[in-house]
């Protein structure tokens, strides 16, 4: 039976370029997300008006908690509805 060599990567169920896949959050070149900026906030949010995932975003858990608070307070303050559109 012949061995089959697995590097780290392949153990951990990620390949090479989704590790080293750019962040969105950093191309923007934002240091804080703020609840005012909506053309930013709007980018990570669904159709249906769900907050996208750290998976789909790209963003560091520091700054998808930041996104998360935003969000929270844009639509509190009645900047971002909390539903999406109804069809």
């Amino acid at each position: 039976m012949a061995k089959t060599r697995e590097t780290s990567s392949n153990r951990r169920g990620r390949r090479f370029s989704e590790r080293y896949r750019p962040r969105k959050y950093t191309q923007i070149s934002v240091e804080e997300i703020d609840y005012k900026d909506l053309t930013l906030i709007r980018r990570f949010i669904s159709d249906k008006g769900k907050t996208r995932s750290r998976r789909v975003t790209g963003l560091s858990r520091k700054h998808q908690a930041q996104l998360a608070v935003a969000v929270k307070r844009a639509r509190e303050l009645a900047l971002l509805p909390y539903v999406g559109e109804r069809r």
